[in-house]
C-alpha cells in the first residue's frame, strides 16, 4: 500500500503528489492523442443538422438563462442551496433537449454517507449535467481554473462556492486541494473528474491522485462513479448531439479510515480499477 517515494513528512508528501499530478497530466494528453476512437465522430446527417440548427442553440439558451437566474439568487442565497437547485433544473433541461434518458445503478449507495468524495470518469461536456441532474444531494465540484473565465458557467462557479483547481504551480495546486479538504470538513460532498479532462477517445485515462489525497485528509470515503454513453452522446470536439440512453453506475465506497497521504497512489489505483471494470462490464450491454 505504501509508496516508497513518500515520507512521514506531510509537506514532502504534498510536494510528491503535486509532482506526479503534473507528470500524469502530461501523460494523459500524450496517450489520448495516440489512442483510437471508440466510434465514428459524426452522427447521421439529418440528426447532425437538427443539432446544429435546434438542439445546440437550445442548450446555449438554457445555459445562459439558468445562469442569469442563478446569478440573481446568488445575491441572497449564501448557502448555495437555491443555486444548486437551479443547476439541477438546468441539467435536467439539457438532458431533455438531448433526448437522452438516464438510469442509475446502485442508487442506494448514494445515501450511505453524508460526506464523501465522488470521483467519475470524464467522457463529455454532458457528464456534468448528468451528475447535477441525478445526484440527490447538494455538492461542490472541483474544476479547472480556466472554466471560471467562461461566461455564465464561470459566473455560476464563482458565486456558488465551487472549488477551482489551479495547476500553474505546486503551491497553487496544494492550495486548491486543501480548499477541497476544507469543503469536505464543512460537510459538503465533492464531485470531481480525476482524469483532469475529457477523454479524447472514450478510453479511461490516467487518474491523478488529488481526489484520493483529499478523501484521506478529510477521512471520508472515496466513491467511484462510472458514466456510460456520454461519450457517444457528445464526444470531445464534436458539436452535434447523438441521443442515446445514459447510465450512471455507483460503485462501492472505498474507505480511507486509517490511511495517510502515503497511500494516495494506491487508493487512486483502486479507484481506477473499479471504474475501469465497471465501464467494461456495462458498456458492452
Amino acid at each position: 500500500m505504501n509508496d516508497p517515494a513518500l515520507t512521514s513528512n506531510p509537506a514532502d508528501n504534498e510536494k510528491a503528489i503535486v509532482s506526479r499530478e503534473a507528470q500524469r497530466s502530461g501523460e494523459t494528453h500524450s496517450s489520448a492523442s495516440k489512442a483510437e476512437p471508440l466510434l465514428s465522430r459524426k452522427p447521421p446527417f439529418a440528426l447532425r443538422w437538427l443539432s446544429y440548427l435546434l438542439l445546440i442553440p437550445m442548450v446555449g439558451v438554457a445555459t445562459a438563462g439558468f445562469g442569469c437566474v442563478s446569478l440573481l439568487c446568488g445575491l441572497w442565497d449564501k448557502s448555495g442551496r437555491q443555486q444548486h437547485a437551479i443547476a439541477r433544473v438546468w441539467a435536467r433541461t439539457l438532458l431533455l433537449v438531448s433526448f437522452s434518458p438516464v438510469k442509475i445503478v446502485g442508487r442506494e449507495k448514494l445515501h450511505e454517507h453524508e460526506t464523501a468524495v465522488y470521483a467519475s470518469n470524464h467522457l463529455s461536456y454532458m457528464d456534468t449535467p448528468v451528475l447535477f441532474a441525478y445526484l440527490p444531494f447538494q455538492f461542490r465540484i472541483l474544476a479547472k481554473q480556466s472554466l471560471w473565465k467562461t461566461p455564465f458557467i464561470g459566473w455560476y462557479l464563482n458565486h456558488s462556492g465551487q472549488v477551482p483547481v489551479d495547476m500553474k504551480s505546486p503551491r497553487s495546486l496544494i492550495a486548491s486541494l486543501n480548499r477541497g479538504v476544507t469543503t469536505l470538513k464543512h460537510g459538503l460532498p465533492l464531485v470531481l473528474f480525476p482524469e483532469g479532462g475529457r477523454a479524447a477517445t472514450g478510453q479511461l485515462q490516467t487518474m491523478m491522485s488529488g481526489c484520493a489525497y483529499m478523501a484521506i485528509k478529510a477521512q471520508v470515503p472515496l466513491i467511484p462513479l462510472t458514466l456510460i454513453g456520454t461519450y457517444e452522446l457528445l464526444p470531445i470536439h464534436v458539436y452535434a448531439l447523438h441521443p442515446r440512453p445514459l447510465l450512471v453506475v455507483v460503485g462501492d465506497p472505498i474507505s480511507t479510515m486509517g490511511l495517510t497521504t502515503r497511500d494516495a497512489d494506491a487508493l487512486t489505483r483502486r479507484l481506477y480499477e473499479a471504474i475501469s471494470a465497471t465501464y467494461s462490464q456495462y458498456s458492452r450491454q
